[in-house]
């Protein structure tokens, strides 16, 4: 009888036997003579959370089936992509706590993490060569370019009182779901599927990687520590304008849009808990998660003619959850 999909553990068991692939070749690779170079990619690796990009790839690739190896490489490379990303993220935001550990510039310091994450990205480089495909080097690389386009984005407009909604969207297209869509398309590349379906196998990425952007700014406000991995109420003390305060902005009463506008000039603890209460008392959560769940829809239509299959109901799993979780 084949697995049911229902719960995220679900998920991770499906894909155990490849991902832990995945994993010792991540390992293999980051093996460098430089001893800080492992010790730090050590820890953000030994860290990584659920690593959904490369377990798209890998369900897509069951889904499709596949019966090559080249996903396991590819996969790794997503990772490390990604990886490369949070060690700089961290060191822009000031982050304390990544997955409910300090994080790497905390106890290495900024110039190490810097450094690191750089030789993440060109490692991911030196192993994207390997899949001898132009089509893959123009996915990934252009992947990247639109990852720091998001994260200069997303700089420039700290505590920008007039952001749209559009603008909130289009960061976290390139800051986030980029890498989700990119996934997804390798996947449809390794398999051969034609142009309108690697079209669709990225738009399932591209929205489920919305989704779950959208779910983490709500988690924001409604998780508490423990769950969330961080500190509760960072991007308001950074200044980031989230969905839920785009809300408040827009649709909130006049006293409301004041005192967002007034507060996201100059955050603190004592706001965040004033306008986290304001958050959940208005219909801002409600607002948020409707549009997440919206984006999920569109991914779990965008793969809909997908062959059924345990794999293909893992992915629409992920589209419930990238909403629905609470962690």
């Amino acid at each position: 009888m084949e697995p049911t999909i229902n719960n995220i553990n679900d998920v991770m068991s499906l894909t155990q036997q490849d991902m832990q692939q995945v994993n010792r070749h991540l390992k293999q690779q980051l093996n460098s003579e430089v001893v800080l170079i492992n010790q730090i990619a050590a820890y953000i690796i030994n860290n990584g959370g659920k690593r959904l990009r490369p377990v798209l790839m890998v369900l897509l690739a069951r889904a499709l089936n596949y019966e090559g190896n080249q996903h396991i490489n590819l996969a790794a490379v997503i990772e490390l992509i990604h990886t490369a990303t949070l060690l700089h993220d961290d060191v822009v935001d000031e982050s304390e706590m990544r997955r409910g550990e300090k994080t790497s510039h905390e106890i290495w310091g900024n110039s190490a993490s810097v450094l690191v994450g750089d030789f993440l990205y060109s490692k991911s480089f030196q192993m994207m060569v390997q899949a001898d495909s132009m089509e893959v080097m123009s996915i990934l690389s252009d992947a990247t370019n639109k990852i720091s386009e998001g994260e200069v984005q997303q700089l420039l407009n700290i505590g920008n009182v007039d952001i749209t909604e559009s603008a909130y969207h289009q960061i976290i297209a390139n800051k986030t779901a980029k890498l989700f869509e990119a996934a997804c398309q390798l996947a449809g590349v390794i398999t051969g599927q034609n142009k309108q379906q690697k079209r669709l196998l990225g738009e399932y990425g591209m929205r489920l990687g919305t989704a779950f952007q959208i779910a983490d700014d709500v988690l924001d406000y409604i998780a508490d520590d423990d769950s969330l991995g961080k500190n509760l109420g960072d991007d308001f003390r950074e200044g980031k304008l989230t969905l839920p305060l785009i809300y408040l902005l827009k649709s909130g009463n006049e006293t409301q849009q004041q005192q967002v506008s007034s507060a996201i000039q100059s955050p603190d603890e004592t706001n965040f808990i004033h306008f986290r209460q304001m958050v959940l008392d208005s219909e801002a959560i409600h607002y948020t998660l409707e549009v997440a769940r919206q984006h999920s829809k569109q991914a779990q239509q965008a793969i809909s003619d997908l062959p059924d299959s345990v794999a293909k109901g893992a992915l629409l799993f992920l589209c419930d959850y990238a909403w629905q979780r609470t962690q």
